[in-house]
């Protein structure tokens, strides 16, 4: 009697397996999965990945406990520009990885590693090392952005706006020289606080070194009018009390060998915002209207990002900072076949869930025409403070050959300061 009820939950649970596969369905671009619909949809399939599949852990939480709405939209072909791929193998023969120190030597510009294995111990490493070097955003990124501080009970608190300029001397590839100077300095970073004015002037003046050397920073200091040397570990504070570290700049922000240990996680599909779309009306005087195109200001929690997902494969690789670093460890989500990291999570040192990053890429065409992929919006949501930090793009331009080596200076930052 037994081994009969057995064999009728047996035949039970496959017919149940069968009818749900009968019914599973190819969602069409524009489907929305949200909390009433996620149940429903999760065993359809987009692109030939089932939703379930395709979710990570923290995204599908989101859905369910705090609004998220992610609307499909098909994978447009990400591909790098041919002078990444002739400048890697031009000097691949020279670049070294030493499992020792976990730095990296020989590089010059393009991907220093374009072929890591799983396999490879310091796979890791290598990955995060093809994002530090070779993220391809141009040899000069200037984004005029706002940043929108957004309480999760009350909506939007408030809207600083900054410019990000960043120069990089080392490992370009817009033009015929690959290094600028004597090849130490790898970027310069000018990142200034221009409106409101009780904000204005708040900013800091970045050298980063190709080097183990800690960069140095300079801050402007309004009170006296005058610029300061941050400590050495500027680098892993916040930005101007809001919820993102500098360390969160493009989501991972830190020489790879700062971090005691970085391993590769694995390899899987997710959903990702990869064709996003500028959203800031400025003809607008209200701030929640300005961006409501970009942020659900008008619906709690009100940091849900207004944009379209896309299917896209990535490596999931895990960091481990410094002791004296606030988070235990940070998980990054990057694309496989292209040096770019999509979404993040931060854990604090009880190894509990802290922050999720979500990075919102644009395709964009240069000055010089070559085609790059452009970070126009991020999300930092500090789910314990229950409160994000939002950034969005009013406008952007990459190679802009106006900028030039000598405008990056602490001078500059004064006058934008001033």
């Amino acid at each position: 009697m037994q081994s009969i009820k057995k064999i009728c939950r047996a035949l039970a649970a496959g017919l149940g397996a069968f009818a749900a596969a009968a019914v599973a369905a190819e969602l069409p671009e524009g489907a929305v999965i949200d909390k009433s619909s996620i149940d429903r949809l999760k065993n359809d399939t987009f692109e030939g990945h089932t939703i379930a599949s395709l979710l990570t852990e923290k995204v599908e939480w989101q859905i369910r406990e705090w609004g998220l709405k992610i609307t499909l939209s098909h994978a447009k072909p990400i591909q790098l520009a041919q002078r990444y791929h002739d400048c890697a193998k031009k000097y691949a023969s020279q670049v070294k990885f030493d499992p020792a120190t976990r730095e990296v030597s020989g590089w010059v510009c393009g991907v220093p590693f374009p072929n890591v294995s799983p396999d490879d111990p310091n796979a890791g490493d290598k990955l995060i090392w093809n994002f530090y070097y070779a993220s391809p955003e141009g040899d000069i990124t200037h984004n005029r952005i706002s940043y929108l501080q957004i309480s999760g009970d009350k909506g939007l608190e408030s809207v600083s706006d900054w410019i990000f300029l960043r120069y990089y001397y080392k490992g370009r590839t817009s033009d015929d020289k690959p290094v600028l100077d004597d090849g130490s300095v790898l970027t310069r970073t000018l990142f200034v606080a221009t409106a409101p004015q009780d904000v204005k002037g708040v900013g800091t003046f970045t050298v980063r070194y190709d080097s183990p050397r800690i960069e140095d920073n300079w801050a402007y200091m309004k009170s006296t009018r005058r610029t300061r040397r941050l400590s050495g570990g500027a680098w892993m504070d916040p930005i101007g009390g809001m919820d993102q570290l500098n360390d969160d700049i493009y989501i991972w922000n830190a020489r790879p060998s700062w971090y005691p240990r970085i391993k590769l996680v694995g390899r899987r599909w997710i959903l990702a915002s990869t064709d996003a779309k500028l959203g800031y009306d400025g003809s607008r005087k209200d701030h929640v209207e300005q961006w409501e195109k970009v942020v659900d200001l008008k619906n709690p929690p009100y940091w849900n990002p207004i944009q379209t997902w896309q299917p896209r494969e990535v490596w999931v690789i895990e960091g481990t900072p410094p002791p004296e670093h606030p988070y235990s460890k940070k998980i990054v989500y990057m694309d496989v076949n292209y040096p770019k990291i999509y979404l993040g999570e931060a854990y604090d040192k009880k190894g509990e869930f802290w922050k999720f990053f979500n990075f919102h890429i644009k395709p964009t065409a240069a000055q010089d025409g070559l085609l790059y992929q452009s970070s126009i919006q991020g999300d930092t949501i500090d789910f314990k403070a229950r409160h994000a930090t939002t950034y969005a793009c009013r406008s952007y331009s990459l190679n802009d050959k106006d900028i030039k080596p000598g405008d990056m200076s602490m001078s500059q930052l004064e006058a934008i300061a001033r």
